[in-house]
């Protein structure tokens, strides 16, 4: 797994993220953990982007991670990271696997918009109900590590960067095995694959509930990254199209690209809002198109084109 330049990159730069952030300020640390929470949705649409998939609508899972977390805080008392990961991801990765019967079925516009209208069932069922917090949602207890409370944000830091290094290796892995090297031909040509023996609907639904996990997982870190979760910020139909977004401007063409993309997601809203509050979805929508125009395989064909000059 560690033999490609990819692997070696993921791993080495992630150490060396988590050295860097023992000095770093404490706002520059929060970008980050928004940042690679967010990613680990962003690397599930990307398997499904390779696939000539768009999902409009995986804040479902996401949003299934993130208040699965504020439940078992919230009604069982815990408070561990690790579980509060696992449970988000489980729950998430269910619904993806049952809801996958459904998805494997369609294609383009029906496949992204069927989506969204799962999306904002949940969003509506959430809102009109008092005891999931309706709009307001929940305040979130700091989580623990083996039942100890970390004094500052840190240790939370670095499980964030080691969950986000693990599954970029995993991903990055598994594109590479028979069954991930489908993504392509599937894009291509679906009844050449199907002669080929392979099942398009199985990998197809594989992929789906693969990325399910991941957003839930991505739901889970940044409901204890933020301490607090409501359905406009994590169900939306808003945050679906976050997501998108960031996939595009990342690109598909490596697992690194999520969380460049992510990163630069956060400073460009964060300095957008900053600079002009009432504005700042304009100059969001304005990188956006200039992404689409200039870099229409997003960041991570720049430098890959910037690797082989220099190279």
């Amino acid at each position: 797994m560690l033999r490609d330049t990819t692997s070696k990159v993921v791993l080495f730069g992630g150490i060396a993220i988590i050295l860097l952030g023992a000095i770093m300020p404490n706002w520059i640390v929060n970008q980050l953990m928004f940042g690679f929470s967010r990613a680990l949705a962003i690397l599930g649409l990307l398997v499904l982007w390779r696939t000539g998939l768009v999902s409009f609508g995986h804040a479902f899972y996401f949003g299934l991670g993130a208040y699965t977390v504020a439940i078992v805080d919230i009604q069982l008392g815990v408070t561990d990271v690790f579980v509060r990961l696992f449970g988000g991801a489980i729950i998430a990765g269910i619904a993806g696997f049952i809801i996958g019967f459904i998805m494997r079925n369609y294609r383009d516009i029906f496949f992204a918009m069927l989506n969204t209208a799962i999306s904002m069932v949940l969003y509506g069922i959430i809102v009109k109900t008092e005891s999931l917090g309706s709009t307001d949602g929940f305040a979130i207890s700091l989580p623990t590590i083996f039942g100890i409370a970390p004094e500052t944000k840190y240790p939370l830091f670095i499980i964030i960067t080691m969950i986000a290094m693990i599954s970029a290796l995993l991903i990055n892995f598994y594109l590479k095995t028979t069954v991930g090297r489908l993504t392509t031909p599937i894009r291509d040509n679906e009844i050449r694959v199907e002669y080929l023996g392979f099942s398009v609907a199985h990998a197809i639904h594989l992929k789906y509930t693969i990325s399910a996990v991941l957003a839930g997982g991505a739901g889970a870190l940044m409901a204890m990254s933020l301490g607090q979760v409501d359905p406009d910020s994590m169900i939306n139909w808003t945050v679906s199209g976050e997501l998108v977004f960031i996939t595009i401007l990342s690109g598909p063409g490596n697992v690194i690209a999520p969380f460049i993309g992510s990163l630069v997601f956060e400073v460009l809203r964060t300095y957008a809002f900053e600079l002009a509050p009432q504005a700042w979805q304009l100059i969001v929508g304005a990188t956006f198109l200039t992404v689409i125009f200039f870099l229409p395989g997003g960041i991570w064909s720049l430098i890959a084109k910037l690797g082989r000059k220099k190279s």
